[in-house]
């Protein structure tokens, strides 16, 4: 298929969808939708329409993730964008004779407002959309991400059009005039890396999609190959010919066998149009795209050590420079930017650098998609414009910590990243202000810790991890995060020493500047920001043996408030050590010598009569 015929085949698909006067039934079936029953919930509305008869007259439409995961499974009826939210599958039936049918609205599944409880009926207006800025996420809720003709039909593909038209140094312009950056972590512009890349020695050159999101709790790049894979494939075309490049690779991890499936199908349908293959829309420019499947390694998220890995050797980083725009993936010059990065050159090439440069802040441009997890009422996927502070993600978009609990730190950048105190939610979200604050900004991982986290408790269990997932190429690396690993136990376990903190700080420092990659150079901010934020946590473990928060189970002990407690009998049915003596209507008593600190009667009790405490105290 040469241009003109690809462009035919666009304002037939295009004009077909506006002119097309159906109600549309949109199912999200993202991964988190899907964890919900989404796909039963999909297979009951085709049933179901099948046997009424509606078929034709109503459109069914599986899409990627909405976002909104807490709420899942989603649905929104088009054209009116009517919100329904944990919708299962008994419910579908009404849904159809009920809104599809008559119009009425089900009043339980929509959405309920948490502060003024007023049911919100459209998508627009529930507020954890209505404060976004959704760019990169937009389609996701327009497209079934199996069907080229979908994206085509809402302007897919044009881009890249328009960007054939173009010289290669045009495109590069747009790009380094736009500000963007890439959005894996390092914040490095793409425009002139892309630039870089083109200038380098050499006619064989390569483009790789980085789609290897290890950090935990972080699923941002998933949802965007799940929900919307030709967006990224049209913009590393884009970025291909730019380059000069004639072969492309992404990099997915096996763990995200959606995102695998929708990406290969993406694949074939680009190739089967013409769009991929020996002429891209018979033009004089071969490309093509390879899909290349990760076994779960942390490390290589690290550009050498992805290339590494696609090669077939072991993962593990090597020295730069050389960079890999100049000596990258079989020796060759190769451009790599993620997920995210990829998925906004369509848009910028679409609207323009000017658009896209307007929105964001001096230094970071355009929108960033964050998974805001952990004690927050509205889990999710938020797209913002750089800039937006942790305040407005945490609390008027998040909802704050459920329960009526307060929020205590967020940690953000994935498990490199830093822990950041509530007192500096103030701060803009950008590359240049994280960084000075400890943190980063990284792939978008947002974790939210209430009054319930144990701060040396996060450090430990980032510091496990990233010692796990150490290559073990270099020795600060290999030991430091292990040594850390090992203090910080001893710290949450009782045998901690307040010189642990000053030799804490001197590893952190040593592994942060003698590391070869970015694993090794960030491994310390988990520690480094909790003791710089949270020092008096550190010392209530030291020097008065006691965890504050009541994670740390050697630290922490239970007692019962006889002046609270109501004797009603539901923490000692729940003890699994029969270790709560007491009858009923009287006060309980915890035998200490049988206690294995479950915090099962802590969670249970509904008058607070169970009471966290130092161990110290209780024996004394």
């Amino acid at each position: 298929m040469n241009i003109g015929e690809f462009e035919g085949l666009a304002r037939g698909l295009i004009e077909r969808r506006e002119a097309a006067k159906n109600v549309c039934i949109t199912v999200c079936s993202g991964t988190g939708c899907r964890a919900c029953g989404g796909e039963e919930v999909v297979r009951a509305f085709a049933a179901e329409l099948e046997n009424l008869g509606l078929t034709g007259t109503v459109e069914l439409r599986d899409t990627g993730c909405h976002g909104f995961c807490e709420r899942g499974p989603i649905v929104v009826i088009l054209p009116e964008g009517i919100f329904y939210q944990r919708v299962t599958v008994d419910a579908v039936p009404e849904i159809i004779e009920q809104t599809v049918r008559h119009g009425k609205l089900i009043e339980r599944l929509l959405y309920e407002d948490p502060q003024s409880k007023e049911k919100v009926v459209y998508e627009k207006d529930v507020p954890f959309y209505k404060r976004q800025h959704r760019l990169v996420l937009a389609n996701n809720l327009l497209i079934d991400p199996t069907s080229i003709e979908d994206y085509i039909s809402i302007g897919g593909y044009q881009s890249l059009v328009k960007a054939l038209a173009m010289q290669p140094e045009e495109i590069i312009e747009i790009i380094k005039r736009s500000g963007l950056r890439g959005r894996g972590g390092a914040g490095f512009p793409t425009g002139r890396k892309w630039e870089h890349c083109r200038r380098a020695k050499g006619t064989i050159k390569y483009v790789i999609c980085n789609g290897d999101e290890g950090d935990p709790g972080a699923y941002m790049d998933r949802s965007v190959m799940e929900g919307n894979p030709h967006s990224v494939i049209e913009g590393m075309i884009i970025g291909a010919y730019a380059i000069g490049a004639n072969e492309g690779w992404i990099y997915v991890r096996n763990e995200y066998p959606l995102a695998v499936k929708h990406l290969t199908r993406a694949v074939e349908q680009a190739r089967e149009l013409g769009i991929l293959a020996g002429s891209v829309l018979g033009l004089d420019f071969p490309f093509d795209v390879r899909i290349a499947k990760g076994a779960g390694a942390f490390v290589c998220g690290e550009g050498t050590a992805l290339i590494a890995s696609i090669e077939g050797k072991i993962g593990v980083p090597r020295q730069r420079p050389p960079r890999t725009t100049q000596q990258g993936l079989f020796g060759k010059p190769t451009n790599m930017n993620n997920v995210e990065t990829w998925a906004n050159v369509p848009l910028i090439i679409d609207k323009g650098a000017e658009w896209f440069s307007s929105i964001g802040t001096e230094t970071s441009k355009g929108t960033k998609i964050f998974s805001l997890v952990g004690k927050v009422q509205n889990t999710g996927l938020v797209e913002v414009p750089m800039g937006a502070t942790l305040a407005q993600i945490v609390y008027d978009i998040g909802g704050g910590a459920p329960n009526g609990r307060d929020v205590k730190a967020i940690q953000i950048g994935g498990p490199s990243g830093g822990c950041l105190p509530k007192e500096l939610f103030y701060l803009p979200i950008d590359y240049d202000s994280l960084v000075e604050a400890g943190a980063m900004m990284g792939s978008g991982g947002l974790i939210v810790m209430d009054e319930d986290t144990c701060m040396v408790d996060v450090a430990r269990y980032f510091s496990n991890f990233l010692q796990e997932e150490s290559c073990g190429k270099c020795v600060t690396c290999r030991e430091g995060t292990q040594r850390m690993y090992e203090i910080l136990t001893d710290i949450t376990e009782g045998r901690g020493k307040e010189e642990d903190l000053d030799l804490l700080e001197e590893l952190g420092a040593t592994v942060r500047d003698a590391s070869l990659c970015g694993l090794g150079q960030t491994a310390p901010n988990p520690v480094l920001s909790t003791m710089r934020y949270f020092r008096g946590e550190y010392l209530a473990h030291i020097t008065e043996k006691r965890c504050p928060a009541g994670v740390c189970r050697a630290l922490t002990a239970y007692r019962i408030d006889p002046d609270r407690c109501t004797g009603c009998m539901l923490c000692k049915k729940q003890c699994p050590q029969q270790a709560i003596e007491g009858e009923r209507k009287k006060p309980h008593t915890i035998v200490q010598d049988a206690c294995i600190r479950c915090r099962i009667c802590f969670d249970v009790c509904k008058v607070g009569a169970v009471m966290k405490t130092g161990v110290e105290v209780v024996h004394a």
